[in-house]
């Protein structure tokens, strides 16, 4: 499995001084970093806006990365799983606010080298790629067959529907029968994974989603390669109840999901993770 190993990586000082930019690579127009403000409470839940914009997207022009990882822009910028990436502490927990322009037809390749530079430049980030086997998961059918039914296409997407309304003050989500909260469904459905973080639990749940999709999102939470030798190839909607303790994310899922590569269909603005105990 390769490797990439950051060797060193610099904290965005509030003042971002200038540096010599790689002229093979492309940079964006402008791009502002600055430390990440605190999630926002509503209803006892932590809500968390996700990345929006880039090629592919409604808004090729600009990004609008709002609380994000330098493991995340690396995901992204080097095509690496986050398992690939090895580095200092924090790069995996602090997290950032990151807006940037570039031209509306910047093609997902030069979007990929003006993260690549951005990180060089203001993250004075080096690396090095390596070799290393790792172990990995396969997501596989019980011994009776599988129980899921399709759901068939997602449907469509207005880009105008309002945000999915969260309640405010001491206001609380209701309930279901297994005591985690219910969250607002946006207009139109929702498509994509939602995660609720509880004490000691978790759900993850998913809405027109195939088992690709549900193996690429383990990946992510378990920090190993998991592939799928389901051989189901539909979209389904599904619910994972799961205990949160030992994973390799711990925590850290409390965060939102890395941005989406260029060019791919993000539903999903809105991250909510359960933080009382009660």
């Amino acid at each position: 499995m390769s490797l990439l190993r950051v060797l060193f990586c610099a904290a965005v000082a509030c003042s971002l001084g200038e540096a010599q930019t790689a002229e093979k690579h492309p940079t964006f127009d402008v791009a502002t970093i600055k430390p990440a403000a605190p999630p926002t409470m509503g209803g006892g839940m932590v809500r968390m806006m996700g990345p929006s914009g880039g090629p592919g997207s409604k808004d090729p022009g600009r990004i609008n990365y709002p609380f994000v990882t330098v493991k995340n822009l690396l995901m992204i910028a080097y095509d690496v799983k986050s398992y690939q990436i090895s580095g200092p502490p924090g790069l995996d927990s602090d997290r950032f606010e990151i807006h940037a322009t570039m031209p509306p037809d910047t093609s997902k390749e030069d979007f990929k080298l003006m993260l690549q530079n951005l990180l060089a430049e203001r993250f004075l980030l080096k690396l090095h790629r390596e070799t290393k086997e790792l172990p990995m998961y396969s997501l596989v059918v019980g011994k009776k067959g599988a129980k899921l039914k399709e759901t068939g296409d997602a449907p469509p997407v207005d880009p105008n529907a309002p945000p999915p309304a969260f309640p405010t003050g001491p206001q609380q989500f209701k309930r279901d029968a297994d005591g985690f909260p219910i969250l607002p469904m946006p207009a139109g459905g929702r498509v994509g994974f939602s995660q609720i973080m509880m004490p000691n639990r978790a759900r993850l749940t998913a809405q027109h989603q195939t088992m690709q999709d549900l193996a690429n999102r383990l990946t992510g939470m378990l920090d190993r390669p998991v592939t799928d030798l389901t051989g189901l190839t539909g979209k389904y909607d599904f619910t994972l109840t799961y205990s949160p303790e030992g994973l390799a994310s711990g925590m850290g899922m409390m965060g939102p999901p890395p941005p989406p590569p260029p060019g791919a269909r993000h539903e999903s603005g809105t991250y909510a993770a359960r933080r009382d105990s009660q």
